[in-house]
């Protein structure tokens, strides 16, 4: 060896995975966040409150779900991880819009609200713009 080979396998160089860097790192932030407080929410009406509004009191223990497995696999890297995070964002977007349009359009279904009622209003819509933010990232970080 000469020293000049920079790779003999003729292969590319790794890329290295920077989801969880710089303004990922703030992403994970607040899908941890957003996980701690669905799950909060959840436990606590499906301990108190579950008879009430059972649908309800399920999609917040569904949207918590969402949220756990969204700020791990926007943590961890590699391609499996990366699609992971796709599904649990896409699984979040879809869910934050088809219960926020239920939710708007039919107050009966939802007595009482969900992370995802009326497109995350409870949270300052935070619900509706943290997907978004999540596709446009992984978008950026997408793995080669």
């Amino acid at each position: 060896m000469t020293g000049t080979e920079t790779n003999p396998a003729g292969q590319q160089p790794k890329q290295k995975d920077t989801r969880n860097t710089g303004p990922g790192r703030l992403l994970i932030a607040v899908y941890a966040v957003f996980a701690l407080s669905a799950t909060a929410r959840a436990g606590y009406q499906i301990a108190t409150k579950f008879a009430e509004a059972p649908l309800a009191h399920i999609l917040s223990a569904f949207a918590a779900v969402v949220y756990i497995v969204a700020t791990v696999s926007l943590a961890k890297p590699g391609r499996t991880w990366f699609n992971v995070s796709l599904a649990a964002v896409l699984t979040e977007l879809v869910g934050v819009l088809v219960v926020g349009a239920i939710s708007l359009f039919d107050p009966v279904a939802f007595p009482h609200d969900t992370v995802w009622s009326l497109f995350g209003r409870g949270y300052g819509f935070v619900p509706l713009v943290l997907p978004v933010l999540g596709l446009l990232w992984l978008n950026k970080r997408r793995p080669s």
